[in-house]
């Protein structure tokens, strides 16, 4: 077979499956039901990888991880998208086939996405489907004509001098004379239709994926830009003076919206219209409830600072901040639901199918836990959870924090097991006293003299006593602690050092309000937190 040929029918069949993504996204964003066919399947991805594997991902790409798992869905597709198209030059029913399980996979990955309309989808992906198999059967029908083309240009070049004699060779030339240069032309011709035929059709699925990405990003910005959050009925204490130690490069003590750090399981940041959410109250209750946001924001609202810590968090890791949440306790919530006496375990579910685990005591043992709507004087940002999600103070992420909750489930341990549960992790993770160490940063060279070191602590629901410095080695020095918000936010901290040239080592360890001290065992982030002092080195110049 024809090298040129291959190249043009794998092509051919990237662009048809480019195609079939691109119509796909902009059918999200313009018919109400339908999900995103890739970022459900990256969602099912997610469901199914070993959380071994997921933590080391999320060590190793952070926030980014989500988006290189869409690039490496988009480029797989794309790659069977080719090996589609070249397989169809000899067998013209393999297109046909190939998508249609395209179509099959997004339609089961679809219907396990939240607020999924089966109709819509089935006919979406049916349609995309036929029109994207269309244009591939079109594009390979100008590779047929161009290899034809080809074929009678060869046909044209076999007169070979070798094997037939003077009088054959000129009179083949004189016959053929205007003939090659007419199957050239044409030859010229199909590759020129080739070239723009497939420019089209990769044209049309970039702009089909922008365009539907856009309008449901805008359709959401424009529905929470139009929120009004009720004033607390409990506002939260005004921050210390004292809170906020003068010193260059610690971090602020509230973190802001945009700098808070993003952990999840979501795909693409779901974009969701208050107007059209509501919180199922369901399983062991008496009388299961439906929530709109509506009747959310109507109820009594509280205002507390709460420090969120994720148990991914390596020792002197970043994933950790401390915000101002507005919010509905959780008591208040399910007061009329009746949770019945043999429930131990709240189960919070996500849009996107994410679940927590925490025990039920959480509702009345006097913590801060609610169902948040605010986050530091505004509507919750999507990336944090908007329309709403559960804060609850002294648990990790992973077995309290649900973003975008869509349902509160009472069940027992013995009988679900959560997301990261059943990859191995914790069933019950009550945050662990840390510190870590701001300024200086590892490997810095401050110059000798006067030199600030200064960090952060935290042990959510006991607050922090004390923090001690060590320096290379030597006995523990007590830190200047800021003043303190409040038990449930971490405390920040300083010591000032006359520090002598040479290379030292810098050591930092807390003590929690109740007396204890910060282990110094080290240990990982799985299954329930990573322990150990955060230790630096730096080089006093």
């Amino acid at each position: 077979m024809h090298s040129q040929a291959v190249r043009s029918a794998r092509l051919s069949g990237a662009a048809a499956a480019g195609l079939a993504l691109g119509l796909g996204e902009l059918a999200g964003g313009l018919i109400s039901g339908v999900p995103s066919p890739v970022v459900a399947v990256a969602g099912r991805v997610i469901e199914g990888m070993p959380g071994a594997v997921d933590h080391f991902i999320i060590r190793l790409l952070g926030p980014n991880d989500k988006p290189a798992l869409v690039i490496g869905i988009v480029a797989v597709t794309l790659w069977l998208g080719a090996r589609t198209g070249s397989l169809a030059l000899r067998y013209r029913w393999v297109p046909a086939v190939v998508f249609a399980a395209f179509a099959a996979a997004g339609i089961g990955a679809e219907s396990r996405e939240y607020g999924t309309d089966m109709l819509n989808v089935s006919l979406s992906l049916v349609v995309l489907t036929l029109v994207s198999v269309a244009t591939l059967y079109g594009l390979l029908r100008i590779i047929d004509a161009d290899a034809d083309a080809d074929a009678d240009a060869d046909a044209v070049a076999d007169t070979s001098p070798a094997v037939k004699p003077v009088s054959a060779v000129v009179a083949d030339a004189t016959n053929n004379a205007g003939t090659a240069p007419q199957t050239a032309s044409l030859r010229e011709l199909n590759r020129r239709r080739f070239l723009t035929a497939v420019g089209g059709v990769i044209a049309i699925g970039g702009v089909a994926a922008i365009t539907g990405r856009v309008l449901v990003g805008r359709m959401a910005v424009v529905a929470r830009s139009v929120v009004a959050l009720p004033r607390p009925g409990t506002p939260a204490p005004p921050v210390p003076a004292g809170a906020q130690p003068q010193i260059d490069g610690i971090s602020p003590v509230i973190s802001s919206n945009d700098s808070f750090y993003r952990i999840d399981t979501a795909v693409v940041v779901p974009q969701l219209d208050a107007a059209e959410w509501s919180l199922s109250i369901k399983g062991m209750v008496d009388a299961p409830q439906t929530i709109t946001y509506d009747q959310l924001l109507n109820m009594p609202m509280i205002e507390e600072y709460v420090t969120l810590t994720c148990v991914s968090n390596d020792v002197g890791g970043d994933l950790i901040g401390n915000a101002r949440w507005l919010g509905v306790p959780l008591r208040d919530v399910l007061a009329h639901a009746g949770v019945q006496s043999q429930a131990t375990q709240l189960v919070g579910r996500s849009v996107d199918g994410f679940t927590v685990g925490m025990p039920t005591d959480v509702i009345h043992d006097g913590r801060v836990a609610m169902v948040a709507v605010g986050m530091n004087g505004d509507p919750l940002p999507f990336e944090h959870g908007y329309p709403a999600r559960l804060v609850v103070a002294g648990l990790y992420g992973f077995v309290s924090a649900t973003k975008w909750v869509t349902e509160l489930e009472f069940t027992t341990f013995d009988a679900f097991d959560a997301f990261w549960i059943e990859r191995g992790w914790a069933q019950k993770a009550p945050i662990k006293t840390q510190s870590r160490i701001d300024v200086p940063r590892n490997r810095a060279s401050p110059s000798a003299g006067r030199v600030a070191i200064a960090g952060v602590a935290w042990a959510q629901t006991r607050g922090i006593s004390k923090v001690e410095v060590q320096i290379d080695g030597g006995f523990w020095q007590e830190a200047t602690l800021a003043d303190a918000i409040g038990i449930n936010t971490w405390r920040l901290w300083s010591l000032h050092w006359d520090a002598p040239a040479g290379h030292h080592d810098i050591a930092v360890r807390a003590t929690d309000g109740h007396g204890e001290v910060q282990t110094d065992h080290v240990a990982p982030p799985s299954p329930d937190g990573a322990t150990g002092y955060h230790t630096i080195s730096v080089e006093v110049r």
